[in-house]
């Protein structure tokens, strides 16, 4: 049975219309940091059940429409089989192509919040190669709390991709998979922390490639990354 968004209640309705305008502000971050082209990419958020009889449900950018088309009206809402809901948009408008991935997630790693995907150059070059990020860098430590690993060949269309992060992440430190010959998929507690971690890898995946052309990079040792992580993670900002 279809859900119908304006037949559920209205705490449902009102989680979904402010998840609606986060995930649409978001998507303006992957090309303000350069991490998408043409309308590659994506950012979805869970919506966590407001009522007992409605599921979790996640809202998703539409496939194939341009960055500054984007609007909170237009971001599909979906369940975490990936189908799309009555929720106000056209019936012909889809929501993006990596939704059974991003649905998978969803559906079986319970603390994640949020999930981003993009094409970024730096990571999804590694990603080419089937290569991990090896945690060089203080920053890797904070953020991902060692190597960024890599993840199997998958092809889009399915849950395959999905079942490739979970299996990939889970146990994991990193919010971030590299999906060999595809690209960067990154997690997060909600859809800002999975930008966060999306942006981060891209950095990360630049300094690394540019140091490697120097020399070999040095590795750091893994009670210095637990150090490393365990701060960032715990008494870096603001509580």
């Amino acid at each position: 049975m279809t859900l119908v968004l304006t037949e559920l209640p209205a705490a449902v309705q009102e989680a979904v219309a402010a998840t609606r305008e986060r995930v649409a502000a978001l998507h303006a971050e992957l090309p303000r940091n350069g991490l998408v082209v043409w309308t590659a990419g994506n950012v979805s958020e869970r919506v966590p059940s407001a009522a007992p009889e409605v599921p979790d449900l996640l809202v998703i950018k539409p496939s194939g429409v341009s960055y500054d088309e984007l609007s909170a009206e237009n971001m599909v809402v979906c369940t975490l089989d990936g189908s799309k809901i009555v929720d106000g948009t056209p019936d012909a408008l889809s929501p993006s192509s990596d939704t059974a991935a991003h649905a998978y997630v969803y559906a079986h790693m319970p603390e994640v919040g949020g999930v981003v995907h993009t094409h970024s150059t730096y990571a999804t070059a590694w990603a080419a190669r089937g290569e991990e990020i090896p945690c060089v860098l203080t920053m890797m430590g904070d953020e991902f709390g060692g190597p960024v690993p890599v993840g199997p060949f998958a092809i889009i269309g399915d849950d395959s991709i999905g079942r490739g992060i979970v299996e990939t992440l889970t146990g994991h430190r990193s919010p971030a998979v590299l999906m060999q010959n595809h690209g960067p998929f990154t997690i997060g507690r909600d859809a800002r922390a999975a930008v966060k971690a999306a942006v981060m890898v891209e950095e990360v995946a630049r300094t690394v490639h540019v140091s490697r052309q120097l020399g070999e990079p040095l590795a750091i040792a893994s009670e210095h990354i637990d150090s490393l992580y365990d701060r960032y993670q715990n008494v870096y900002g603001q509580h």
